[in-house]
């Protein structure tokens, strides 16, 4: 097996661990469904009017609006979970658009005066995309189901 091929399978395909029998397609959903809740900055929602199963979403604005979806094909005789993952991020000086996996992290910092008088820097803000990805990538592997990330945009 040659570098690309190894990289490629590592990095787009990730099987479920060993041991950890496929769910039903009901249980999957049903999972993936569960992940919404209050404390939740993003949602999976019903994908269809994307033409896909699902789609777990994350809309941010803060100076710089950026958007992260990862559309989602369920394949229920092969047990396994066709993925697009895209960014997409607007500011007042560039647009920029990404498919595939990626992982951003984003850190905003405000300096302020402590109740001691000293200055000091405190977190304002805080994104990490793998917060969404890695919670939908984990409910699917632990259904027992295959994932396999798409470059391309059609299933």
């Amino acid at each position: 097996m040659g570098l690309w091929s190894l990289l490629f399978k590592r990095r787009l395909v990730k099987e479920p661990p060993e041991g950890v029998r496929p769910r039903s397609e009901e249980d999957l959903r049903a999972s993936l469904l569960a992940l919404n809740g209050p404390d939740v900055p993003w949602a999976v929602r019903d994908g269809a009017p994307e033409g896909a199963d699902f789609v777990a979403e994350w809309r941010l604005a803060n100076r710089v609006v950026r958007t992260l979806t990862i559309r989602m094909l369920l394949l229920p005789e092969e047990h396994e979970v066709l993925a697009i993952e895209e960014q997409h991020e607007v500011s007042a000086y560039r647009q920029q658009w990404g498919r595939g996996p990626a992982r951003t992290v984003r850190k905003e910092w405000t300096l302020e005066r402590g109740a001691d008088g000293r200055r000091h820097f405190r977190e304002s803000f805080s994104f990490d995309s793998a917060d969404m990805t890695q919670c939908v990538l984990d409910t699917v592997l632990q259904a027992g189901w295959t994932w396999r990330s798409l470059l391309s945009k059609d299933f």
